[in-house]
Order: C-alpha cells, then structure tokens, then sequence
C-alpha cells in the first residue's frame, strides 16, 4: 500500500498525475519557467513533485510548498497542453493541502491573514484605502519615495504603495444602483456581480457595465448583501473559506428570477463558473451551486451573444487589449472581448507580444510573490509599449491595477466596457477615470 505524503481530503488525483506525458508543450506559456528556466517552477515539474507527493517519495515541507506556492495559476499551460491535462484540478486540490499540513513563517503567515482580512471585505478596504490617499495628499508618499526610505523596506511593502489606484474619494463611496431598467425593450433580466476590490477600486466600471446592458435591453439588478465570492479564497488554497463565500453568494442572487448572472472580473468569474465543482459534496447546496454556475456569464461573454441594439459613435484610437488570464485560460473567453470592442467605429485592436503570459498580477499573487511578479508586469508594460497603442484595455481588477503600476507612460488602461460606455451613452468621447 502507497502512503501518500497528502492527507485524504481531496488529494490530488492519480487519474489527472498520469494524464501528464511530460512533453514539454507547456514549458513557453509557463510564466515562472519563463522567468529563471526551473524545471520544478514549470507545470510539469510542479506535476512531477505533486506525483512523488502522492506517492510519498517526498514530504510536503517548505520546498514542496516555495514550488506551488511560486505558481501564479494563470493556466496558461492547460489551454497549451496537447494531452488535456486538467492542471487546473490538480492545482487547487494541492494548494489546500499546503496551506493545511506545511507550517508557514510567522511572518508570512501573519501577511496572508492580513490580506484576507482586508482584500474580501469592501468596507475594510474603502478604509484603508481612504487612509491611503490621505497618504498620498499629505504628500507622505512623496517624501517616502524621494529619501528613498520606501527602497529600504520589504518587497511586499512597496507592493502595497504602488498598487493603490488613483481613485477619487468620492468614488471610493459610490454605489452601483440596485436597479437599472432597460432603456429599450426588455430583452434580459440580469443580476451583476458588484465585487470586493472592484466595487472599491473601480466602481465606476459597474456603473458603465450596467449602463451597456440598460443601452442593450438588459434590465439589471445589483443584489444586495452580496459579499467576496470567494474567487481569492480559492485560489490560494482556502477551500473551507471559499465554499463558505460561494454559498452566501448563491444565497444573495438566489432571492432575484434572472436570466444570466454578470461578473466583469475576470477572477471573480471564473470560480462562479466553478461553484458546482466546489460545493460538489454539500448536500444542501450541490444542485444550486450547478444551476447557478450554468447562468453566469462574462460581461463580454453576454454581449457578443446579444445583438446590438444600441448605436455606438465612433472613438478614433488604438487599443491594446491583454487578455486576463482567467478570462481567456479559465473561461475560455478570448474571441468575444475582442467581437465587443469591434462594434465601436473608428477603433482599432491590435495585438501584443506574449498574449498567453501572465501580467503577473493573478489574485494576490503580486503581493505574496512580489520579486517574480514585478519581473513579470514590467515584461508586460514592454510589449504593451511595443504595439504603440492610445488606451490598453483589460477585462480584470488586478490586471488593471497590475499593468497600471508598471506601464507608467501616460497611456489609460481601462476595462473595455468603460470604452464601449463611452461610445454608446457619451457620444464617443471617452475621458479615464481617475
């Protein structure tokens, strides 16, 4: 009998572990692997120690846990893979199994439970982001960055001030209506997602999805009580607290008759679409968990499947879009992004270098994995750079703050929706927010 090194708590699977041929297909697309070229830093090598794992040839100890820990889980490398291995599955079966039984420095584990006592809850982050602009208009940040003390502290820390988005306090409070009818005839009834960092950071991008689907014949409902929907949870291998937050989150919608449920990050997404799969053995919420992932819908995703109805005016520039990673990996949803912008005159999409490589942003990963994750947005900002565009467009909050941080050249990066907003309700004039 094999002694597994994994406790028996949804392990990895030895089906999925021997799906992988070691072929190497996955190697370009691995971000991590990009970086240094080690071969435990890459999905086939991080496979080959959860398969020794499982059959307990290792421990799980710090060096196990510094490999998954250094994987961003852009998956990449399952949209790459010829074999269809569900590196996905086997990644968020291994994550938990490090966060239970691998003992974490304290003071890295006293970081993690800061993040997820801040990022999760909206009215703890307006807080400290409102004390974090007063920061900055005292003119503290300044002084910082120009004694170059800001240089002297952990990466982690300078993560922290360069991340915080240039938000004006009256939007830090703003709030997406909890209604919006359709401004056409009723074609769709939806519920939208309002997020954690999203309603905090970028609530003016709520406001616009909801004006698009309004313009679209979409009425739209923001359910109250909403809370984090656990996507941040998950994917860092909280599973106990991410179940937790899918069911508060099918409970809030499950009080509205919709149509689709809308999310516009990508992240966010992605693990709605996997509800069914994380609830699978709850009893009492197995077959809501699935109903309720069969309806949600990317914001970009519903649009391409409606035909426009509302008239776009022209907006005369060149946009680089970046595809999120679980968006175009995860969700599978690179086409449409794409189709939607199409629809707004005079604008043209260009392509960027590298498409397939994470930002680096990938949840709190630029947070817990600061070093590899400034190596990675600024190889970003280089190829967004390179295609010489006017905006840069992306469909994630991360992302958004991630390549903002690094690109630094004056060029708006913007959700796509805030563009295709401009075009239908502002006459083609679009102005940033922030």
């Amino acid at each position: 009998m094999v002694l597994s090194s994994f406790d028996a708590h949804h392990p990895p699977q030895r089906e999925l572990l021997d799906e992988c041929v070691h072929c190497g297909f996955c190697l370009p697309t691995c971000p991590t692997y990009l970086l240094d070229g080690e071969e435990m830093d890459s999905p086939r090598g991080r496979i080959y120690l959860m398969d020794l794992a499982s059959r307990g040839e290792i421990p799980l100890d710090a060096t196990f846990a510094r490999h998954i820990d250094g994987c961003l889980g852009c998956l990449a490398c399952v949209t790459a893979c010829p074999s269809g291995v569900r590196y996905d599955r086997l990644l968020e079966a291994t994550r938990p199994q490090v966060e239970r039984n691998i003992p974490r420095p304290v003071a890295d584990a006293a970081f993690r439970r800061l993040i997820f006592r801040l990022f999760p809850y909206p009215g703890r982050l307006r807080a400290v982001t409102a004390l974090g602009l007063l920061y900055q208009r005292l003119g503290i940040q300044y002084a910082l960055r120009r004694s170059r003390l800001l240089d002297r502290l952990p990466a982690r820390a300078r993560t922290l001030d360069t991340l915080l988005p240039p938000v004006r306090l009256r939007e830090l409070f703003a709030r997406t209506p909890r209604f919006v009818p359709a401004k056409s005839k009723p074609r769709m009834r939806v519920a939208l997602l309002a997020g954690c960092a999203q309603r905090v950071f970028f609530s003016h991008v709520n406001a616009a999805t909801a004006r698009v689907l309004a313009a679209e014949g979409c009425d739209v409902l923001v359910p109250a009580g909403q809370q984090c929907c656990g996507a941040l949870s998950l994917h860092a291998g909280l599973e106990t607290d991410a179940a937790r937050r899918a069911r508060r989150t099918i409970d809030a919608f499950a009080k509205h008759d919709v149509d689709a449920v809308v999310v516009n990050v990508a992240g966010c997404g992605s693990t709605m679409k996997e509800y069914g799969e994380l609830l699978r053995e709850d009893p009492e919420y197995r077959d809501r968990a699935a109903a309720f992932s069969a309806k949600v819908r990317d914001v970009h995703e519903l649009l391409a499947e409606l035909e426009p109805v509302a008239p776009r005016h022209p907006i005369r520039a060149r946009v680089a879009y970046h595809d999120a990673c679980h968006l175009a990996n995860a969700q599978r949803v690179t086409a449409q992004p794409r189709q939607v912008l199409g629809t707004i005159p005079e604008l043209e999409i260009v392509d960027i270098a590298e498409p397939e490589i994470c930002c680096g942003s990938a949840g709190v990963y630029n947070l817990v994995q600061p070093e590899a994750a400034e190596r990675l947005g600024r190889r970003k900002a280089e190829h967004l750079l390179a295609a010489r565009p006017d905006i840069v467009a992306t469909g994630n909050a991360g992302c958004l703050l991630q390549i903002r941080r690094f690109l630094d050249a004056g060029i708006p990066v913007v959700h796509p929706i805030e563009l295709l907003d401009a075009a239908i309700s502002n006459g083609g004039r679009f102005t940033p927010a922030g």
